[in-house]
């Protein structure tokens, strides 16, 4: 009879071995579930997250490579209006204008529908976007890449309005500098130092994009406050010239009264020796008040132009106060009965 017990007992050892391997498998999956925790939740969401037409373009449209879009789907992007925004942000800031948020999970746009501002939902994805990579750094790349931006930082802080913004986010988020600086010069700056340049292709197949996104609605800004700051500097001349001329014009009005008076008295009086005499002194103070005249029109023609330059001031402050209104979510509109 043949036995069959070898062949048991080989099998057995085989189960045990496939046993062990069962264990080892398991014991490594679970260590890499334990490092890679962050990266299997993004994977799940992203398989699970359906994003809207309107996010999609809004990840195209700026440049984003698949690894920007990742995490871009992982923080599961919403585009809201004013009140949903509002909440969703915790946003109590009044000082300036609050375009999206990233709260460490979830990423809230705000939905700005003014035309005039294309770009601008485009340019805050990519913000937030690049707020989620950060956070998902390990120390080691943190500290790489804050030595970039730092780097970089030293030769963008001679900008007024650079500087001003910076100051904004050290009181609003104390500690996240290098966070900021991340976002802000990936989305804003166009001239970064090479190595910066390569990191930023993680996320970005073409940067280009959303820098051109950028300047597409900031140099709507720009263009109002350009027009503004030259409005201002003719208005604040022009009122200086005509205040020395008004004080010119009131001396030599006060002068020639004077001296008409004098005129007028020496005349009654029979002091001109002859009437040539008379006729040549009424000569030059006629010529004299007709100066005056001629400085009065042009007094009166710079005022005109004085109150021209005004109203195109408030006009152009009409509608730098209209933009800023657009992308201010704290003036919602008030809810309809």
């Amino acid at each position: 009879m043949l036995s069959t017990k070898p062949f048991q007992q080989r099998r057995s050892g085989h189960s045990h071995v496939i046993g062990l391997l069962i264990i080892a498998v398991s014991v490594v999956l679970a260590l890499l579930l334990l490092l890679n925790r962050q990266r299997v939740l993004d994977q799940v969401t992203v398989w699970q997250y359906k994003p809207s037409n309107d996010i999609v373009q809004l990840a195209d449209r700026s440049g984003m490579n698949d690894t920007g879009k990742f995490y871009f789907y992982a923080s599961e992007p919403k585009v809201e209006a004013a009140s949903p925004f509002n909440k969703d942000c915790g946003t109590t800031e009044t000082s300036t204008a609050i375009l999206g948020c990233y709260n460490g999970r979830n990423i809230f746009i705000y939905n700005v529908t003014n035309t005039e501002l294309t770009g601008i939902k485009e340019t805050t994805a990519a913000h937030e976007m690049l707020h989620a990579a950060y956070a998902r750094l390990n120390d080691g790349e943190k500290k790489y890449v804050d030595g970039l931006l730092e780097a970089e930082y030293q030769s963008l802080k001679s900008d007024k309005n650079f500087a001003t913004r910076m100051a904004f986010y050290d009181k609003t988020e104390p500690g996240e500098r290098d966070n900021e600086l991340h976002s802000v010069i990936g989305t804003e700056v166009t001239s970064i130092g090479g190595d910066l340049e390569q990191y930023y292709n993680k996320y970005f197949v073409d940067r280009s994009k959303v820098l051109a996104m950028h300047n597409s609605y900031a140099s709507v800004f720009a263009s109002l406050q350009a027009e503004s700051d030259s409005l201002s500097k003719q208005l604040t001349d022009l009122g200086n010239t005509i205040t020395q001329q008004t004080q010119v014009y009131n001396t030599q009005v006060a002068s020639l009264k004077t001296a008409i008076t004098s005129f007028n008295q020496r005349a009654n009086n029979g002091d001109f020796s002859s009437k040539a005499a008379f006729d040549s002194e009424r000569a030059t103070l006629v010529t004299q008040a007709n100066q005056l005249d001629q400085m009065r029109e042009t007094i009166n023609t710079e005022i005109a132009e004085y109150n021209n330059l005004r109203n195109k001031l408030q006009s152009v402050a009409s509608q730098s106060a209209a933009l800023n209104q657009s992308i201010d979510s704290s003036l919602a509109p008030a809810p309809s009965l």
